[in-house]
């Protein structure tokens, strides 16, 4: 889902442009745009030398109803579901009074481009943060819709996952508002749009496929076995083959379901790369073992035939 011409034009501000805020009186200098969604842009703006997230929409509702969001996250003690809400105001603007809020600025990398920096084996351990904050998030009601690499930001140095632009967040039970095709299930024939747990699940096997799928692609005709496929070829993937086909089939009720059977199966792993690690090195030492022995055979023979010629040579 893309953004109206009608909304682009009226939120699109230019690096350098200050807002004022009709009713806090805050003015906010833009920095440059992070990011646009179906109903507003985001941008990186400075107020009082403090870089903040700054959205702009055309829509009162969907304002509205993100802030909603946002002040619901903020229940959830320890929480790093999303980024903290500072306040809302109104901006009047040739005329046009346009709603926004402002949000805690998350610096870090977006979820790919950490994992290219870093290393596939990260993947495991950032998917379990993921579904932590998923589940606290469904446990308030909601699902975050729109979930895709670009909207997961991994901070440093803490290396935490967060996620950002929550537009697309509905309440559970209705039809998710706002999402990316490649993320999205009702796409690919395998499922609803309806807002439940198993639609944000379905998106976090789409974000372990796009890891290694960086430039995406198209879904053919049998889609279903597209995917599976996919996953269960793929050498990033094969490991956790169980958990993500079974999130693409919509096998699991909960994210805590998921996360449980993602950490018993990195646990294997562990457990098998712990053994063969332990393998190496007993091989290792009987080599070292064997090549020692040898040595001392070597010694001694060597000891004993000196003895031999000592002998001759005095007899």
């Amino acid at each position: 889902m893309t953004m109206s011409n009608t909304t682009k034009k009226h939120c699109n501000v230019l690096p350098g442009t200050v807002i004022d805020g009709k009713w806090l009186k805050n003015k906010y200098k833009i920095v440059k745009m992070l990011g646009a969604g179906a109903n507003g842009i985001v941008y990186l703006a400075e107020h009082q030398g403090q870089l903040v997230a700054l959205k702009i929409s055309g829509d009162y509702g969907s304002i509205a109803s993100e802030i909603n969001v946002l002040k619901s996250f903020s229940k959830v003690q320890g929480s790093s579901l999303g980024p903290y809400l500072l306040h809302g105001d109104d901006w009047e603007r040739n005329g046009r009074k346009l709603p926004f809020y402002v949000m805690e600025y998350i610096q870090g990398d977006d979820l790919l481009s950490f994992i290219k920096k870093r290393g596939e084996d990260w993947l495991g351990i950032l998917l379990l943060q993921l579904l932590s904050n998923l589940g606290r998030l469904h446990e308030q009601g909601w699902v975050f819709g729109d979930l895709k690499p670009e909207n997961l930001i991994v901070m440093s140095p803490s290396h935490h996952i967060r996620c950002i632009d929550v537009g697309g967040t509905t309440l559970i039970g209705r039809s998710v508002k706002e999402f990316t095709e490649f993320f999205d299930r009702g796409y690919w024939g395998l499922g609803s749009r309806k807002a439940e747990p198993s639609y944000d699940l379905f998106a976090v096997a789409m974000i372990a496929i796009n890891v290694f799928y960086p430039d995406r692609f198209q879904k053919q005709a049998d889609s279903r076995n597209q995917l599976l496929k996919l996953v269960a070829g793929t050498k990033g993937l094969q490991k956790y083959k169980v958990v993500f086909q079974k999130a693409l089939l919509g096998d699991y009720n909960t994210a805590k379901e998921m996360r449980r059977e993602l950490l018993l199966t990195m646990q294997v792993k562990e457990e098998k790369g712990d053994q063969k690690r332990t393998t190496r090195r007993a091989a290792a030492k009987k080599k070292r073992n064997g090549f020692a022995e040898t040595l001392i055979i070597l010694f001694i023979v060597s000891c004993i035939y000196g003895l031999y010629i000592y002998s001759q040579l005095m007899g």
